[in-house]
């Protein structure tokens, strides 16, 4: 991967100018190659991670296991793709493995998140059993720590 992308990929809070000066290339440069890049859809948006415990968001979230039948001339592919465009839907995989897709969910209630799985997931014709798993706490998201290590001092226990 181009050295540019990594550093997208880790903050993509830098700016042109301090991309520039870390990969030793003109700020234009820079620029023309992100525009490139989004024009092509190698990247596809930026997203910031938020620690919602900070801000008092109550979102539940659910990892789901789905096990669906392949379509013919679509395999997998149509269904996820399908399955993708719910709102209450954050991410859908293909997956080898005991299931087909790990579909991940967020709603404001348990409720609302089973409401999701028990009348629109599992009623999508091709989609065979569920299981579903609700996080709750995340100590690492997208390679983030969510409580930065603290250094604290310890006094020394003597026996």
């Amino acid at each position: 991967m181009e050295q540019l992308l990594k550093l997208l990929r880790e903050n993509a809070a830098l700016t042109p100018r301090e991309l520039a000066a870390l990969l030793n290339l003109e700020e234009t440069e820079v620029t023309a190659r992100i525009r490139a890049y989004e024009k092509d859809e190698v990247i596809l948006g930026y997203r910031t991670i938020l620690n919602e415990e900070k801000l008092g968001v109550d979102l539940v979230r659910a990892v789901i296991e789905v096990k669906i039948t392949p379509e013919r001339g679509g395999g997998f592919d149509r269904l996820a793709e399908r399955i993708a465009r719910y709102d209450e839907v954050s991410s859908c995989c293909l997956m080898s493995g005991a299931y087909d897709l790990l579909v991940v969910v967020e709603g404001r209630s348990l409720k609302e998140v089973a409401m999701f799985v028990s009348q629109k997931l599992s009623t999508v014709q091709g989609v065979l059993s569920t299981a579903t798993h609700f996080m709750l706490k995340p100590y690492k998201e997208q390679g983030v720590l969510m409580r930065p290590e603290r250094h604290e001092e310890r006094l020394p226990v003597t026996p």
